[in-house]
C-alpha cells in the first residue's frame, strides 16, 4: 500500500509539472487581445530624440491581460494622441518585461509614474486612473500640458 501511495504522489506531481509547462507555452504563444497603447517602451532602449527627452512623461506599467490595464489602454492612447508633442505616454507590459517591474519598483499593476521634462519623478499612482485624474495629477504636480500659443507670421 505504501508503494502505491508513493507512485500516486509521483504521478500527481508529474501531472502538475506538465500542466504548468503547457500553461506557460500557451501564454507565450497567445496573442494579446488588448489594443496597443500609445507607445510601448522598451526599458532597454536608451536613445531618444532631444525633443522627446525634454517632454514630461507618463509611464504606465501593467499587462495586456490585466482588466484595469485593459480599461486604461484607450485612455493612454487618447492622451498620447491629444498631447502629442507635449507629453510622452509609455506603456510597459511587466509580464513581457519582468525586469521593468523591478527597475521601476512597482508593487502592483497598473502603476502610473509621472515624470517632469527633466526626468524627475513627480508622483506615482497604483490602480486604475481616469483621464481626468491623470490630467489633475499633472496640474497638481505643477506641469502644464496646455498647447503652446500659435505662432504669428
Amino acid at each position: 500500500m505504501n508503494t502505491y501511495l508513493k507512485i500516486g504522489v509521483v504521478v500527481a506531481l508529474l501531472a502538475v509539472v506538465a500542466a504548468v509547462i503547457v500553461a506557460k507555452a500557451q501564454r507565450k504563444d497567445s496573442p494579446t487581445d488588448a489594443a496597443p497603447v500609445a507607445k510601448v517602451a522598451d526599458p532597454r532602449a536608451t536613445t531618444l530624440s532631444a525633443a522627446a527627452a525634454a517632454l514630461p512623461r507618463l509611464v504606465d506599467l501593467g499587462a495586456h491581460s490585466c482588466i484595469p490595464c485593459k480599461k486604461m489602454a484607450p485612455i493612454l492612447e487618447e492622451l498620447g494622441k491629444e498631447y502629442d508633442g507635449r507629453l510622452r505616454v509609455e506603456f510597459i507590459d511587466v509580464w513581457q518585461n519582468p525586469d521593468a517591474g523591478q527597475k521601476y519598483g512597482i508593487r502592483l499593476i497598473p502603476t502610473q509614474i509621472f515624470y517632469n521634462a527633466s526626468g524627475k519623478e513627480l508622483a506615482r499612482h497604483e490602480g486604475f486612473m481616469s483621464k481626468e485624474d491623470i490630467l489633475a495629477q499633472w496640474t497638481a504636480s505643477g506641469v502644464s500640458l496646455a498647447a503652446p500659443p500659435a505662432r504669428q507670421e
